[in-house]
């Protein structure tokens, strides 16, 4: 055996010769919140009594109860790994669960052998778990064959799990909730993955679809997708190209409050809402934002823009900027944070990037830029990090604190956002700004946690009709 392996700390067994009735181990485990959800993860235990603490607060118990198979669980380490052991194969258990268990209790559970059959090898051992109070938790017997042979094996190193908290949608879904619903097109959705995303943001009360496009497409989704149509009205057009268009015209009319993306090209879609006469322009460029739900940031985080603007001109950034800081403003942030990205945090002439990125925070000092702090250049660690700002001294506003993450160009904004999708764990809702009404964009990969958020960013987003209008 190396001494790499024998350095290691050694899992040893008692063989069915040495056990004797009374042998006893235990071990101590404090339950914490993420002994919870790691279970739930691993079991698909959504039980609300033993995952929601406002379902739980209604409950006899007053409080989160641990589903008792954790608790047992810890039965189970003992067996295997202290009495009897490794080779101990178990073969029978009875639980009784006796007490609720909270987070916060420290449990202590115990095993005792009180039978042994020489011809079988099977041992009988009693099995208690008991709170800080005394108080048994759970109480029960197990039947182990124990091992004939003497083991020492070395103790696997547990894995290192990190759970990810995505909980920074929640207020602005549940505030998105209050009705009535947003008016919404949502375009070409002759896709299974389309219409069921119109469905399940009508069902959370946050839109009120109407479809445009083909209508036996449309329908033969919905089949596919095993959802209804009851209730729904569906504005008939020949393709996609003339959904896009139909769909312009009714939120130009103030027939609905907001576009959804369905089945067809982004573009197709954005082409008709940037299109001469459309009704929906303004003075401003269109943007995109993906707000993220990053769980190591302790806040939402926006990127922008990652998907339209391929290499945005100084005054497009001031646009794409201003988008972002209203949208902000509108969720109940006062004076955003915004950080202008560059590789470098200083000003380079031989980095356009960083020269955009100084002249904006210049721009926001001289009000052409209004309601947020921005700085810039800060290259991402000093954006998001205090410690980095820290070691590289720099002082700012805005630094390891940013609300608004502004790309330099487009392929920097879309591999920034990927990495923090794919890599930190992070959720994306995406949605158009710029226009007089919301965009809401949802890809085919989005979790409906993200497709409820991207309908409820666009609600709360709300409209920009130009003065005097009338939707008559």
């Amino acid at each position: 055996m190396s001494m790499d392996v024998m350095s290691k700390p050694l899992l040893t067994n008692r063989t069915f010769d040495e056990l004797q009735i009374g042998d006893t181990a235990s071990l101590v485990r404090l339950v914490g919140d993420d002994d919870i959800k790691l279970f739930a993860a691993v079991s698909g235990d959504v039980n609300p009594a033993h995952v929601d603490a406002a379902y739980a607060a209604h409950d006899s118990a007053g409080h989160v109860v641990v589903h008792g198979l954790w608790t047992g669980s810890l039965i189970s380490a003992l067996l295997g790994t202290e009495l009897p052991g490794p080779g101990t194969v178990y073969v029978n258990q009875d639980f009784n669960f006796k007490v609720p268990v909270a987070p916060g209790d420290t449990i202590t559970a115990t095993v005792t052998v009180r039978e042994k059959d020489p011809e079988s090898r099977m041992v009988v051992l009693d099995t208690v778990c008991a709170n800080e109070r005394g108080e048994e938790v759970l109480t029960g017997t197990a039947k182990v064959i124990a091992p004939t042979e003497k083991l020492a094996v070395p103790r696997m190193a547990l894995p290192e799990v990190t759970l990810h908290r995505h909980d920074r949608y929640e207020r602005f879904v549940a505030e998105a909730k209050a009705p009535p619903p947003l008016a919404t097109a949502v375009v070409h959705p002759c896709s299974p993955e389309a219409v069921q995303a119109a469905i399940e943001a009508r069902d959370e009360g946050l839109i009120a679809p109407l479809l445009v496009g083909p209508e036996a497409k449309i329908r033969a989704a919905a089949e596919t997708a095993g959802v209804s149509l009851d209730g729904l009205t569906i504005e008939c057009t020949e393709h996609s190209h003339a959904a896009a268009e139909r769909a312009v015209e009714l939120a130009a009319a103030g027939t609905v409050d907001a576009l959804m993306k369905g089945s067809l090209h982004t573009n197709e879609l954005l082409g008709a809402v940037v299109a001469s006469g459309s009704g929906l322009r303004t003075e401003r460029r269109i943007s995109h934002v993906y707000v993220l739900d990053v769980p190591a940031y302790p806040k939402p985080l926006i990127v922008t823009d990652a998907a339209i603007n391929i290499a945005p001109s100084l005054d497009q950034k001031r646009d794409i900027c201003q988008n972002a800081i209203d949208l902000l403003h509108r969720l109940g942030i006062e004076q955003p944070l915004v950080a202008v990205l560059a590789a470098v945090e200083t000003v380079d002439p031989a980095m356009p990037a960083t020269v955009d990125a100084a002249a904006l925070a210049v721009m926001a000092k001289r009000g052409q830029i209004t309601g947020a702090l921005v700085d810039g250049p800060l290259a991402f660690d000093n954006a998001v990090s205090f410690d980095a700002a820290r070691i590289k001294e720099i002082t700012s506003p805005v630094a390891g604190q940013a609300d608004i993450l502004l790309v330099p160009d487009l392929e920097a904004g879309n591999m920034l956002a990927k990495q923090l999708i794919y890599l930190g764990g992070a959720d994306a809702a995406g949605l158009v700004l710029g226009a007089r009404v919301p965009i809401i964009l949802t890809s085919r990969a989005d979790s409906l946690k993200v497709r409820l958020a991207s309908a409820a960013l666009a609600k709360l987003a709300g409209v920009d009709r130009p003065a005097g209008f009338n939707a008559d």
